[in-house]
């Protein structure tokens, strides 16, 4: 190559840099938020999607984008964290939809209702049925941008200081229950009471309240439950699945350029799998070690089961007569859920019936 068209070459090369410089510095741009956590740092399956999401979006951007979490109470209380990003006292926040009940039942459609999706059928509902472009716009309503940030799987029923053996032990019982599934046990006698995870034990070891439900065998360990009531129900019909949720400041979210857009998405979808796993996977052990301590485990009666199934949808004929938000969220849920179980029946749930009975010979 002669040198007139090296240094045409080299002079094109070095123009094409001096433009594209300013264009990657201007989309990378330098940012920090902070997160407000409704957990406390011990519970590290739930604390610890916050650090996951952050140190993903740090390390995609050369940290250049710094997310900082913070536990529960560190900014505000558990319960509030919704309240401080809408007013912009925090740019997000890692929590459970369902303790925005009082604001607008609709919040604990996106993260569990009694009798309703499995942790899998959440995510089909939200990645490619309908629940996303519903909540996008029920969130915006709320000034947030919603992102799915984590599931629990199937939750256990509590822990009881007493046996439950028929519908009436259930009336008068004080028990703690986060969520829409309060409503529900209303109908039945129950005095439900909603307590953030830190401040559950101490309630239940002075009496306070008779029974408490948290989410399942590890985490219900390290908070201690069992060393102050001895039964350990089953299944948890309130929460087949339980959706975990970062909101953010929308005003904050549509600030952000595309490309740190698509980070903090993608770093969410891989919070979002990886609580699951970790309780898929951490569970199991800390049933043996708890029944292994002495704790019974108890299902639920059927006519128990039965009871609050018919409350249940009670309470959403009656909501959704009264708020058409909720309706339609529902209706779009429950047509999933009903689809979804055609091919469960048919696939998933015969192979792990099967696999079940036959785990001892394989």
């Amino acid at each position: 190559m002669k040198r007139r068209e090296v240094l045409k070459v080299a002079g094109a090369g070095m123009a094409a840099s001096a433009v594209a410089a300013p264009a990657v510095a201007q989309s990378m741009p330098e940012i920090k938020w902070r997160l407000a956590a409704s957990w406390p740092k011990s519970l590290d399956t739930l604390y610890g999607a916050g650090e996951t999401f952050s140190k993903h979006v740090a390390e995609a951007t050369d940290n250049k984008f710094q997310v900082q979490t913070f536990a529960a109470g560190e900014i505000v209380p558990a319960l509030q964290v919704l309240d401080a990003v809408q007013n912009g006292t925090v740019e997000m926040c890692h929590t459970a939809m369902y303790y925005f009940i009082g604001k607008d039942p609709t919040w604990a459609l996106f993260c569990a209702v009694p009798f309703g999706l499995n942790g899998r059928q959440q995510n089909a509902w939200f990645y490619d049925g309908d629940g996303t472009k519903l909540m996008n716009e029920f969130g915006k309503k709320s000034n947030v941008h919603p992102l799915v940030g984590g599931n629990t799987g199937a939750q256990m029923g509590g822990w009881f200081r007493k046996e439950i053996k028929t519908v009436d032990d259930l009336k008068g019982l004080k028990f703690r229950i986060g969520g829409w599934a309060g409503k529900t046990l209303l109908k039945l006698g129950v005095v439900p009471q909603q307590i953030a995870g830190g401040d559950i034990y101490p309630a239940l070891e002075k009496g306070t309240i008779d029974a408490a439900e948290w989410v399942g065998p590890y985490d219900d360990e390290k908070l201690g439950f069992n060393k102050v009531a001895p039964y350990y129900y089953y299944p948890g019909w309130w929460e087949g699945g339980t959706a975990l949720h970062f909101l953010i400041n929308d005003a904050k979210w549509n600030e952000l350029p595309k490309n740190y857009q698509a980070i903090v998405t993608a770093a969410a979808g891989f919070a979002n799998v990886e609580v699951t796993a970790r309780y898929d996977a951490r569970n199991p052990a800390a049933l043996k070690r708890l029944v292994a301590a002495g704790t019974q485990l108890r299902p639920f009666p059927q006519p128990v089961m039965e009871a609050c199934l018919k409350a249940s949808n009670e309470v959403n004929a009656e909501t959704s007569a009264a708020n058409a938000d909720y309706k339609k969220v529902l209706d779009s849920m429950q047509t999933f859920r009903n689809d979804e179980y055609l091919w469960w029946q048919v696939s998933e749930y015969t192979y792990d019936t099967f696999m079940i009975r036959s785990r001892t010979r394989s």
